[in-house]
């Protein structure tokens, strides 16, 4: 039996849930792959799979290698493509954490040319506004926004959103349009607030125009820890929101958002893609960096570089 073999015939079929995807997908026959995984099982003298007739799922001690052999399998292929020959064609699975609103409206839309380019790499997106452990959940990096205060990252800054205050139409019928930006802290004015991930406090408002700086908080009814929902909270007339430009701009345009305070200049949010200083750069995160950071570009150019 070979380890690796049987390895990736086991990953394989833990993944797409069946011995005949699993084969079909590595060009082998189900009676092979059937016969690679009943070795390893026999060889660690354990089940790692439960088979029915209909579906097959995990054993406890299935799952726990299974981890082990996810990670193996990523470090030989990251060996593999590190050489000079197989770097010209990076290939295997790449996991990146990004925040939900980038995924819908700009990544995502845009992926089919990303695999135009690089058809051996499979991508894992991982979707939301969470605090990733890169380690411990075997992501290959993160894209967020805000700068990047864990010390234990590495980060590469490939865009600065342009932002500003947005509301429903409707909300402003009800509250009134603000005329400075301290009105968003007295009645009848509501803010939606966005929830920090680490501490679940709200994030304030930082507004500038000319030599005058207004820190604003704000009064809220909402705090939410999700751009989608965030943004879903402002369109339903809930209160003001503190908005990147791409996510306003469809919403704007058919009417749902309005733009206020439009004199007071909120600072660009920097955009980083981050990942662990003892993570390998791969051929394939590498190209996958350089292709967002040329994504982003017409809509989020970085801006003159400020001290880290």
């Amino acid at each position: 039996m070979d380890r690796f073999d049987a390895m990736q015939a086991f990953a394989r079929v833990v993944e797409t849930g069946s011995f005949t995807k699993a084969a079909q997908s590595l060009h082998l026959s189900r009676t092979t792959v059937t016969q690679l995984v009943q070795q390893l099982e026999a060889r660690l003298r354990v089940r790692l799979l439960n088979r029915t007739t209909r579906q097959v799922n995990l054993s406890a001690d299935g799952a726990a290698y299974y981890e082990r052999v996810v990670r193996l399998l990523a470090d030989i292929d990251d060996a593999e493509t590190s050489l000079s020959g197989a770097a010209a064609t990076p290939r295997g699975r790449l996991r990146v954490d990004v925040p939900a609103p980038l995924a819908r409206l700009i990544l995502v839309p845009a992926l089919p040319s990303f695999h135009a380019r690089y058809p051996e790499i499979q991508l894992h997106l991982g979707v939301s506004d969470r605090n990733v452990d890169l380690i411990d959940e075997r992501v290959d990096a993160v894209i967020r926004g805000g700068e990047i205060t864990t010390p234990s990252l590495v980060a590469r800054r490939i865009g600065d959103l342009q932002a500003g205050l947005y509301a429903a139409p409707a909300y402003l019928a009800q509250a009134g349009t603000p005329v400075d930006p301290y009105d968003l802290e007295s009645s009848p004015h509501h803010i939606v607030g966005y929830l920090r991930a680490r501490t679940a406090t709200v994030l304030p408002y930082a507004l500038r125009r000319d030599d005058q700086q207004r820190d604003v908080h704000g009064r809220y009814l909402l705090a939410v820890d999700d751009g989608n929902a965030y943004l879903a909270a402002g369109v339903s007339g809930l209160g003001v929101l503190w908005l990147p430009d791409y996510m306003a701009a469809a919403h704007v345009a058919n009417g749902a958002l309005v733009r206020v305070l439009p004199d007071w200049q909120v600072a660009p949010m920097p955009l980083y893609v981050a990942f662990p200083p003892n993570r390998h750069v791969s051929a394939k995160l590498r190209v996958f960096i350089d292709w967002v950071a040329a994504l982003l570009e017409p809509v989020a150019p970085v801006q003159t570089l400020r001290p880290r």
